[in-house]
């Protein structure tokens, strides 16, 4: 699919390395994998022709007193390039270290006036010392190499990988980011090659930011989103007897009434109130567990979280419901740890608990969505629904999966059938809110925009504070009619209604990029990176943020306007055809 941006046209591969999300290129692995088999080639036939150090060196002072004495006539800037073909027949032959020396010897002989003679020396230079694993050598080549020739994309390259070789990974990432300028986003190998380093970076920025994240309680929006998704939450099933005053309630109870006013901040002072109560004072320490343990799962308190529900899984008192849901949750825990085997294990205790829930079935069911099991998560979501008629988030979630299989199977018969499924759902279901908006989705990427909108527009009506539905909305009119203005208001108007709406700060921040607002897009995505619960999340937005981030250092030093690098990004792959970055001139 190509996505419009006013007047620029980007396919999802462009986009996303634009943008620094992880690119899912198959010619790039391909090219990845070629270049892997050719390097073993390579080397089989150069140690075959590698000469001892001796002949090396003689080799060196008679071809090069060749060179010198054979063409009297030759002009010095021929000399160097007749010098620089013998160290490029040596490198051919694996002799690096001769190489080196003819090499040298050309730039010796080059004119200083000869710029792009002179950028081309060094960079074959340093990709013989990058054969001897002598990275020092070879970021001072390359460094060399693009002062005489500020945008020549193999020095970038080649000093990109030394940086990587001595762990400079800010340093590769500018340079990788300057390489794929450039080409002008053509060469796929080196958009894989800059994408696993915007990954590496955002890993090692995530491991870092975990350690001292402030745990935040997410949007009002988000949490009754996630509580609607449980029909037989015991707490929240839990009825506060009616002499309680609210004034006077403590301990759960004032908990349990904070839930019902959505006063979700009172909530884990609360619990801790009555989990601190003496065994004999605490009537409810069970389901004080399991609430706080819920809260802290949603603040991306993981330590806590985990504390909570195994205190409940390992008591011989607690209710088996809360049992129960102590392994759903922490469950949910482990799969945002990405232990997925641990989480599906305590979906598999749940079940045993009690097989005729159907919360078990749907949580697990949205797990499967995220890993990509859509046969699973479709057996998962039928259990869910049979044993819950009247869930209609279930119902529409389960027509979701159905669309996404018949689309990856190509059962064009079996995807008119679902939408149809989904208009019944609609029907049998119309103040539910997921429905509308996973029938937008359907819609838009069907490319039936404008029907999708109207979906969004209903959804918007039974609730119009409901964040996230502002940002597909914006989505959608970038898709539909390459309407940034409209988008961006309803980006804004998402953060307005949540400013902890973290996919609104976040695809703000991708549209940021593609206007060339490079500042205001790292503003974006650092303040998203503040909100988000999980390493995963925070890798992904610290990768978008290096991205911004090197392209700003890049186009500074270059002195290109960011606003042309879309237009790179348009020129078609067959009037481009970069020379192999791992090659001598």
């Amino acid at each position: 699919m190509t996505y419009r941006f006013g007047s620029i046209n980007l396919t999802r591969w462009q986009l996303a390395v634009l943008l620094g999300t992880p690119v899912l290129v198959g010619v790039g692995i391909y090219f990845v994998n070629r270049a892997k088999s050719s390097d073993k080639k390579s080397r089989r036939r150069l140690t075959s022709s590698i000469e001892t150090e001796d002949d090396a060196s003689n080799a060196v002072s008679s071809e090069s007193t060749d060179a010198k004495n054979e063409e009297p006539h030759m002009t010095p800037i021929e000399v160097a390039n007749s010098l620089k073909n013998m160290g490029n027949a040596c490198y051919r032959k694996g002799k690096y270290d001769e190489a080196i020396a003819f090499y040298e010897q050309a730039i010796a002989n080059c004119p200083e006036t000869n710029t792009t003679d002179m950028a081309i020396f060094y960079q074959n230079r340093a990709a013989a010392y990058e054969m001897l694993q002598k990275y020092a050598d070879v970021k001072e080549d390359c460094t060399h190499s693009i002062e005489y020739n500020p945008r020549y994309a193999k020095a970038y390259f080649r000093r990109a990988k030394a940086y990587e070789a001595t762990n400079q990974l800010r340093d590769c990432l500018d340079d990788i980011t300057a390489t794929c300028i450039l080409e002008m986003f053509q060469n796929n190998s080196t958009i894989v090659y800059a994408d696993r380093i915007l990954q590496q970076t955002g890993r090692e920025d995530a491991e870092k930011a975990m350690v001292n994240r402030v745990a935040i309680l997410p949007s009002q929006g988000f949490i009754n989103i996630y509580l609607r998704s449980f029909v037989n939450d015991p707490v929240q099933n839990f009825v506060v007897p009616l002499s309680t005053m609210a004034e006077d309630a403590d301990g759960f109870l004032r908990a349990r009434i904070a839930l019902d006013k959505e006063e979700y901040y009172d909530i884990i002072p609360a619990c801790t109130e009555e989990i601190e109560r003496s065994e004999s004072e605490s009537l409810f320490k069970s389901e004080a567990l399991l609430l706080r343990g819920t809260f802290h799962l949603l603040s991306g308190n993981f330590e806590e979280t985990h504390q909570d529900f195994n205190e409940i899984i390992n008591s011989d008192i607690a209710d088996i419901a809360i049992r129960q849901y102590a392994f759903i949750r922490r469950a949910s825990l482990f799969i945002q740890l990405e232990q997925k085997t641990l989480g599906l294990a305590d979906y598999l205790q749940a079940e045993q608990l009690d097989p005729n829930n159907p919360d078990v079935y749907h949580q697990r069911a949205q797990v499967y969505i995220l890993m990509d099991q859509l046969s699973e998560a479709l057996v998962e979501f039928k259990k869910a629904v049979k044993l819950a008629p009247n869930h209609g988030m279930a119902l529409i979630q389960k027509c979701y999966a159905e669309y996404r299989q018949s689309l990856l199977s190509q059962n064009h018969l079996r995807l008119a059938t679902v939408i149809d499924d989904f208009r019944v759902a609609i029907e049998k279901f119309p103040t539910c809110i997921e429905c509308y908006s996973l029938m937008a989705q359907v819609l838009t990427d069907q490319q039936q925009f404008l029907q999708a909108d109207e979906y969004y527009a209903k959804a918007l009506t039974l609730a119009p504070k409901h964040a996230s539905l502002y940002v597909h909305r914006g989505i959608l009119y970038l898709q539909w009619k390459g309407d940034v203005d409209n988008a961006v208001q309803f980006m804004n108007r998402a953060i307005e209604i949540d400013d902890k709406c973290e996919l609104a700060y976040e695809t703000l921040g991708t549209i940021e990029v593609q206007r060339g607002n490079l500042t205001k897009a790292i503003e974006l995505f650092t303040m998203a990176t503040k909100l988000a619960k999980t390493k995963a999340e925070m890798c992904h937005l610290f990768s978008l943020r290096n991205a911004a981030i090197a392209q700003v250092n890049v186009t500074t030093k270059l002195g290109i306007d960011m606003s042309t690098i879309s237009t790179f990004a348009q020129i078609n792959n067959q009037s481009f055809n970069p020379a192999p970055v791992n090659s001598t001139n």
